[in-house]
């Protein structure tokens, strides 16, 4: 998916000084009184979802106009990241925030910008250990429901790749260099036998069933990671491990600004700067 160096989406809008005639890629040629903003957010849109009803009923029309300018004119046009990693960052965003219909509409749009389901089905799996499974169950099925609209064959081949008998040592193989064992130390006060369990409950369980798993890199497993604390909010304990983390597996600090800014509109200021702050000196 190149997280770390892809580069930024070519503009899909032409102004002419003088006339503001905008031609979209798509060969249309938006009313002229589009100003280029609004213009390359209309493409933008366009490039995700398809083409816009704009004659349809709309009972808050300036709400949407400043979402689309905002997300689509100016945070998708902003940093290093495609279309493939925003929309991967996008429903990882949605399912923690339990945003079924959003949910539904951007997993439509990943499979439109060439991400591959099992990418999808990846990026919502590995949410089980951060959300629980009653919200991953949820954003599994909102997926699935659309992978079935458009025809593709369920379910989608197994990407697991241990056992009962190594998940333990497999997992650990995943967070000790990233992590090394600083969970197991700040638990190591707990009562017996929790201060055993719950450590290897997370080896086990958060590296060992799922960052062992295809479909995604580690890359972009981290980065999707660290997008979804932020979305959760109070988790600044674990943004700045998983933001080492991040780079350590290969992503550019750049990458990961720009993908805590394109979580800003979904999450909010306070939760996207508070991450960003969390990462901005490492």
């Amino acid at each position: 998916m190149g997280t770390g160096s892809a580069p930024r989406r070519t503009r899909t809008w032409l102004l002419r000084h003088g006339s503001a005639t905008v031609v979209s890629m798509s060969g249309r040629t938006p009313p002229p009184d589009l100003s280029a903003r609004q213009a390359h957010a209309e493409a933008t849109y366009e490039r995700l979802f398809g083409p816009r009803d704009s004659g349809a009923p709309d009972s808050d029309p300036e709400l949407m106009e400043i979402l689309r300018r905002f997300i689509f004119g100016d945070v998708f046009d902003t940093g290093v990241l495609d279309d493939r990693s925003r929309e991967l960052i996008t429903v990882t965003v949605l399912a923690c925030l339990r945003a079924l219909p959003q949910l539904r509409t951007h997993t439509a749009a990943a499979l439109r910008v060439g991400v591959q389901p099992v990418e999808i089905r990846e990026a919502l799996y590995q949410l089980a250990p951060f959300i629980g499974f009653p919200g991953t169950l949820d954003a599994v099925a909102t997926m699935n429901a659309v992978f079935r609209d458009h025809g593709i064959e369920l379910p989608l081949p197994d990407q697991g790749t241990v056992s009962d008998a190594d998940r333990y040592a497999k997992g650990l193989a995943e967070q000790a260099p990233l992590y090394g064992d600083e969970i197991k130390a700040d638990l190591a006060d707990l009562p017996q036998p929790f201060d055993e369990a719950l450590p290897r409950f997370l080896t086990e369980f958060c590296f060992g069933d799922f960052y062992t798993r295809g479909g995604l890199t580690l890359a972009q497993r981290e980065l999707l990671v660290l997008c979804g604390l932020a979305a959760l909010g109070d988790t600044s304990a674990q943004l700045g491990p998983h933001g080492r983390a991040c780079l350590q597996v290969g992503n550019s600090k750049a990458a990961v600004v720009a993908a805590l800014v394109h979580c800003f509109p979904y999450i909010g200021f306070p939760r996207a700067v508070a991450a960003i702050r969390a990462v901005k000196d490492l």
